[in-house]
């Protein structure tokens, strides 16, 4: 892999290679890009098949986090670890102990936090050796489980895509087709049956399901058969690359929302979606609440103040739905422009400061 061709393609700062061979760590920390302040990124820990794919996984994570965080409005770049390994067998103390002095080593310019194969016990040991680190479990200041929050992101967002596609943002009466039952979902569901939507749910764990249907007198439908439901929004909150030439053409909803990740399979299909007239809510924006709590926790945790940025989101869909019929683009590529145009501001303004303290210092 030429690692710094790809890094100087997609503007790359800084890759990290962290090594321990006591405890077996091998890690790669990605800092994409810091303009907006220091690079917030959870740590991965997979059983990567290459090195390769480890580097390119924590590359391509790195910089969706640049997006994620500006698009979100936060002051914070984007960046992300993965730990080569399998997190069932392969943990242990030491591991995670010297990946936060290596953490620590950065001087605040990468800044954790728990993700696939991670615990809050996991970020509790790194806390030992920085600060850098957020999600940790105990009283000192974490937000704990971020499911809740992130379930209520999506859910605001949900009514913004509702309004764009309906006029309200209403959801009682709305079918809402959930791919999907796991913890953000279940809490999503939550809120949609509150409000008196009908939910139509699958999932590979039956008993994920049955609850639904328990709770909240959800339909239960066949994997295979979720996309395909005369229903009015379809929220994926499991697999990624859902939207893709299988499945568009079975869609019968006006809107997608959902908290899955990497939910286009290529950009062209988020092209078709538009061109059919579906209101899509951009992924990372949507399912952006747990960056945003936790990123709350950098400033001494306020769970009222956390909720009231999360709640924040329903503005910015609309925003990127603006951005969409000004620029006649798609909500995905109005996304990436919010982002874009954010960090670019920034960037700009710096400049400027910078340029006029050089002068200053030049007529001394």
């Amino acid at each position: 892999m030429e690692i710094f061709k790809y890094m100087e393609t997609a503007d790359f700062e800084q890759v990290v290679f962290c090594q321990d061979k006591t405890s077996g760590l091998k890690a790669i920390i990605a800092i994409h890009d810091t303009t907006l302040g220091p690079a917030l990124g959870g740590t991965r820990m997979w059983t990567y098949d290459t090195e390769e794919a480890a580097i390119e996984d924590a590359l391509r994570l790195a910089r969706g986090m640049t997006y994620k965080n500006a698009a979100a409005g936060l002051n914070l770049g984007g960046g992300k670890t993965v730990i080569i390994g399998n997190p069932k067998t392969d943990k242990n103390d030491e591991m995670f102990r010297a990946f936060g002095r290596y953490i620590e080593g950065l001087n605040g310019r990468y800044i954790t936090a728990e993700d696939v194969g991670t615990t809050e016990a996991d970020m509790d040991l790194i806390h030992l050796e920085t600060d850098y680190v957020t999600g940790t479990s105990g009283d000192d200041g974490s937000s704990g489980n971020p499911s809740p929050v992130t379930a209520y992101g999506i859910y605001v967002g949900m009514k913004a895509a509702a309004k764009e596609a309906f006029g309200t943002d209403s959801l009682k009466g709305k079918k809402v087709a959930v791919q999907g039952v796991g913890n953000v979902a279940y809490t999503m569901c939550a809120h949609l049956h509150e409000e008196g939507a009908k939910l139509y749910v699958t999932d590979i764990n039956q008993e994920a399901v049955q609850r639904a249907v328990d709770e909240f007198g959800a339909t239960a439908v066949p994997i295979d058969e979720i996309y395909k439901q005369d229903v009015d929004i379809f929220a994926p909150c499991a697999l990624g690359a859902i939207i893709n030439d299988e499945t568009i053409p079975q869609f019968k909803c006006k809107v997608i929302a959902g908290s899955a990740n990497n939910q286009l399979k290529e950009n062209r299909h988020g092209d078709q979606i538009h061109e059919m007239g579906i209101v899509y809510a951009p992924d990372y924006v949507i399912n952006s609440g747990g960056v945003i709590n936790v990123a709350d926790e950098l400033i001494g945790y306020n769970k009222e103040r956390a909720l009231n940025r999360v709640g924040g989101i329903y503005d910015t869909i609309l925003e990127i739905f603006a951005i969409s019929k000004r620029d006649g683009i798609p909500s995905y590529v109005a996304a990436d422009r919010l982002a874009e145009e954010r960090i670019a501001r920034v960037a700009k303004s710096r400049s400027q400061f910078l340029q006029t303290e050089k002068n200053i210092l030049s007529r001394r």
